[in-house]
């Protein structure tokens, strides 16, 4: 409980720093927007980038690790969306399913897997982020693009698609890297100096963005506090049993690396899809409490699974 309250205390030490800075008037009421901005154009693709260029083949091909964590995020979040496009809009309805299976296994995850299970634990970790934040996250872009996308005719509103797609720095950042990976290059030294500090940037702007959007008063509806609920058990109890199935019964993963994959299916949300919503301009109050909320109550699911198997 010391160990993972520990890594988490940070989180909320910068979310309350983002909080008290608008607050206090430190910043102003467009630092929400501009400080995501800066995450999204500059720092988050200088860490995908970075992620994915610098991993290892032999590391990174674990397939039955692959099917039950990636296969039970992908099933939380198919199944959020297509539950939420009864009400929401597809592009809505895309950021509420990131709220339910992104889970934050680069800010919590590295380190609590290194802390309770050893540096071995740490290439399955890399395998989940990159699915996390790197596949997953192209898919639900795609969905938003798809739903903001006003042309109706097939033809055309596929190219403008593609279009606003190959722009989109946080789809362009992780397949340059990839390309590095195939082609066998290392990033010269310079750059992946460059690349670590901006990228190392990115988890603390976002949450120092999420405290800002959070000092905002704002009332929030009976109807949007269920979806929060609902989309927070999504998160730390369905995606988590949903994995240890996949994990234990389908795949027959090894009972280390099946507590790894299920650990890390735990984690609260990411700051993903917020930085997503407050992009795109869409509503970013419920992603923004599925967050803190999420946040704060995996200091209890994670505790107790953790209970569970040691």
């Amino acid at each position: 409980m010391l160990s993972l309250l520990a890594i988490v205390l940070p989180i909320f030490a910068l979310i309350l720093a983002g909080w008290l800075a608008r607050r206090t008037g430190a910043l102003g009421p467009h630092a929400t927007g501009e400080l995501n901005r800066y995450v999204v154009y500059l720092a988050l693709p200088a860490l995908l980038f970075d992620v994915v260029a610098n991993a290892h083949w032999a590391e990174l091909w674990q397939p039955d690790f692959i099917g039950a964590f990636g296969l039970g995020a992908a099933v939380v979040f198919v199944g959020t969306v297509l539950l939420r496009l009864r009400r929401r809009p597809l592009a809505d309805a895309a950021i509420d399913g990131l709220n339910a299976g992104y889970a934050n296994t680069g800010f919590i995850g590295f380190p609590l897997a290194a802390a309770l299970y050893g540096q071995g634990a740490l290439p399955a970790t890399l395998v989940a982020t990159i699915l996390t934040v790197c596949v997953l996250f192209a898919i639900a872009l795609v969905l938003i693009e798809t739903g903001l996308q006003e042309e109706r005719h097939p033809r055309r509103m596929l190219a403008s698609i593609g279009g606003r797609l190959a722009r989109n720095p946080l789809l362009v950042a992780p397949v340059l890297g990839a390309l590095v990976l195939l082609a066998g290059q290392q990033v010269p030294t310079p750059v992946e100096s460059f690349l670590k500090l901006l990228g190392a940037s990115a988890s603390p702007c976002a949450l120092v963005a999420l405290g800002l959007f959070l000092a905002e008063p704002r009332t929030m509806q009976a109807s949007a506090r269920r979806t929060v609920a609902g989309l927070v058990a999504l998160k730390l109890v369905a995606q988590p049993l949903l994995t240890w199935a996949l994990a234990t019964q389908l795949f027959h993963l090894p009972p280390p690396q099946a507590h790894v994959a299920v650990l890390l299916a735990a984690l609260p949300t990411g700051t993903g899809p917020f930085m997503v919503a407050e992009f795109y301009r869409r509503e970013a109050s419920v992603t923004s409490s599925v967050v803190l909320a999420s946040t704060v109550l995996s200091l209890l699911t994670l505790t107790a699974y953790l209970a569970c198997v040691h």
